[in-house]
């Protein structure tokens, strides 16, 4: 099989939801080849404790290429404890001009309790309008099923899981295999 014909790895959704003084970011478990499920218990959101600073982290796309981030992360953080904008601006201005990462294929939604952002490849980092963040294959549809729960008397943890299991009705690259974190302000 030529490297061109090579089908892929697809898959994952994550949502990120800030409700009530409480953030959940949850993601789901499958990992597809092609048409195939490789895996379907892959765990895609993280808690991190750089420094004994938590941040709940998730991501959307190549695992390898995830950890490598994961792990820029955490450097930037014990850089700047505390200080989540600042060491995911960091990482995303080293992401977006370094030769070698600009080659990583990932997404990450991260939180410290206050801040919920989205850190991408373009060097973007990004605080959601409506406290709602979704990425991956089924992250429109996780995003807009959260936003239309938003109003509701839901929890945070209720809004994601609700909202993944439409994504995972949805997206065939997502299952309803969950992985959940919350983190409180």
């Amino acid at each position: 099989m030529a490297q061109d014909e090579f089908p892929g790895w697809h898959g994952t959704t994550i949502i990120g939801v800030k409700k009530a003084g409480e953030v959940v970011i949850a993601g789901d478990g499958q990992v597809s080849l092609g048409q195939t499920v490789i895996k379907g218990t892959a765990r895609k959101v993280r808690r991190l404790s750089p420094g004994g600073f938590d941040v709940v982290a998730g991501f959307a796309g190549s695992t390898a290429d995830a950890f490598t981030l994961l792990e820029r992360l955490e450097a930037k953080l014990e850089a700047t404890p505390g200080q989540l904008a600042r060491a995911s601006v960091e990482l995303a201005k080293d992401w977006r001009t370094d030769k070698y990462l600009q080659k990583l294929e990932a997404m990450l939604i991260v939180t410290d309790g206050n801040d919920l952002l989205v850190i991408t490849g373009a060097g973007d980092v990004l605080e959601p309008e409506h406290n709602v963040a979704a990425i991956g294959s089924g992250g429109n549809y996780a995003l807009a099923a959260a936003r239309g729960m938003m109003d509701g008397d839901r929890s945070a943890e209720q809004v994601a899981r609700d909202a993944m299991a439409i994504a995972a009705d949805i997206c065939v690259y997502t299952n309803g295999n969950l992985t959940v974190e919350s983190i409180s302000a």
